[in-house]
């Protein structure tokens, strides 16, 4: 039962059908081979659907897109560019932040470079970047926005792993800062490599003070949700809901740029965002049962034992096979899929979910960047009109930063842990 699943979904891929399709194609093709009941392709879609913790996904993506209409990403760059600029390599910096920021209101790598990646290219461009470089930097700052708070996998993860959402929410903010800094260390080391430039800006303290002032409303979101979080009165969801209703509150009020036009295209984006995002959650949860019914997750959970039981052992070699379906999955396709088969067996060996959670996206957002199917590569290169190939090799350096992290992340547990334990305790 188990191979025939696998061939078909392999098939799929290879004939580059949809992972989503494939993953239900072969799923109900498996189901009517091996006779098993018709009525599970129906049950366990819904069911899978059926979580309040996902009722977050469409509700951030709302809430981005909302602040993205209302042209926020534009205050946040300039505005770093006066803090930082001034510094060597100072817009590549500018980049790293930003990403931070806007991550604290997208939770998702693609709509991080789908909000800024043309602005921060073409900016580093005048600048007298290097296209190359400028897409590499704005590609690995991008894999900041699914750790950091609110991140879409970190509750795709928590839902299929049947583990608290809000500790993974929680768990993600040291280890986003981790990438932040590595990230800016790289820079720095490359800065003076390389020479790269100075920014042009020269703020006054009037400038920097006015758009500070204009920026803060959305500098805020990102705090309102950290805050609805630690203050164990809101969900996920609820938090949600609540950067919703701030993002059409400061977008009417405060920058008076969210026309009913924009807000219907936001949420027709959302619409289609999120019923992207569920097609691969309900065929995925598809996916999983028959490979339960396969006993594939007790047979893995039976060999990572048979391995070692050291919880360090059993992460390194996650991280090898992340690293390695992160190359040809989609990121959430990917959770829903190998979460439910070594999460039991990892949790059993005593790794902390909240770590789990952030080894199994760090992996995956790396494989975002990372050839043959790295999305972030191809999504870089349709909007700067670059060969792809030039696109890997902008982003090789940073390769580095991001393995140490994800190593840093890896071998200290606290660091995903303290916040949750902090907090929730």
């Amino acid at each position: 039962m188990t191979l025939t699943l696998l061939l078909l979904f392999g098939a799929g891929l290879v004939l580059g059908v949809p992972v989503a399709v494939c993953l239900g194609l072969s799923s109900a093709i498996t189901i009517l081979i091996h006779d098993l009941p018709l009525n599970v392709l129906a049950q366990r879609s819904v069911n899978a659907l059926d979580s309040t913790p996902l009722l977050a996904v469409p509700l951030f993506i709302f809430a981005a897109t909302l602040l993205s209409a209302t042209g926020v990403t534009n205050h946040l760059f300039e505005l770093m560019r006066m803090i930082v600029g001034r510094l060597r390599g100072g817009v590549a910096q500018v980049n790293v932040l930003v990403s931070l920021v806007f991550s604290g209101m997208s939770g998702a790598a693609l709509a991080d470079i789908g909000a800024l990646g043309g602005i921060q290219i073409k900016m580093m461009s005048e600048q007298g970047y290097s296209k190359r470089f400028a897409a590499g930097i704005t590609i690995a700052a991008a894999t900041i926005g699914p750790i950091f708070p609110p991140s879409i996998p970190l509750i795709i993860f928590a839902t299929a792993a049947e583990t608290s959402a809000v500790r993974a929410l929680l768990a993600g903010v040291v280890p986003a800062l981790v990438v932040t800094v590595a990230l800016m260390i790289q820079i720095a080391v490359m800065a003076r490599l390389r020479d790269l430039p100075r920014d042009t800006v020269r703020p006054s303290a009037a400038a920097f003070a006015r758009k500070f002032t204009i920026s803060l409303p959305a500098l805020l979101a990102p705090v309102l949700m950290i805050a609805g979080l630690l203050s164990g009165y809101f969900g996920p969801t609820e938090v949600a809901g609540v950067i919703v209703a701030y993002s059409v509150l400061i977008g009417i009020v405060v920058y008076r740029t969210l026309t009913p036009r924009r807000f219907f295209t936001a949420a027709v984006e959302t619409v289609e965002a999120t019923a992207n995002i569920l097609f691969v959650v309900a065929t995925a949860a598809l996916f999983a049962w028959v490979l339960t019914i396969g006993r594939v997750p007790a047979l893995a959970g039976e060999w990572l034992l048979g391995v070692s039981s050291d919880p360090l052992v059993l992460l390194l070699i996650l991280n090898v096979v992340l690293l390695v379906a992160g190359m040809f999955l989609e990121s959430i396709a990917a959770i829903l899929i190998i979460a439910p088969i070594v999460a039991p067996t990892m949790l059993l060996a005593g790794v902390p979910p909240e770590q789990l959670g952030v080894v199994f996206v760090l992996n995956l957002m790396i494989g975002l960047l990372t050839p043959p199917i790295g999305m972030s590569l191809y999504m870089v290169s349709v909007i700067t009109k670059m060969d792809f190939s030039e696109v890997v090799r902008g982003v090789l350096p940073f390769y580095i930063p991001l393995f140490v992290a994800l190593a840093v992340v890896t071998l200290f547990p606290g660091l995903s842990t303290w916040l949750p334990e902090l907090i929730m305790n």
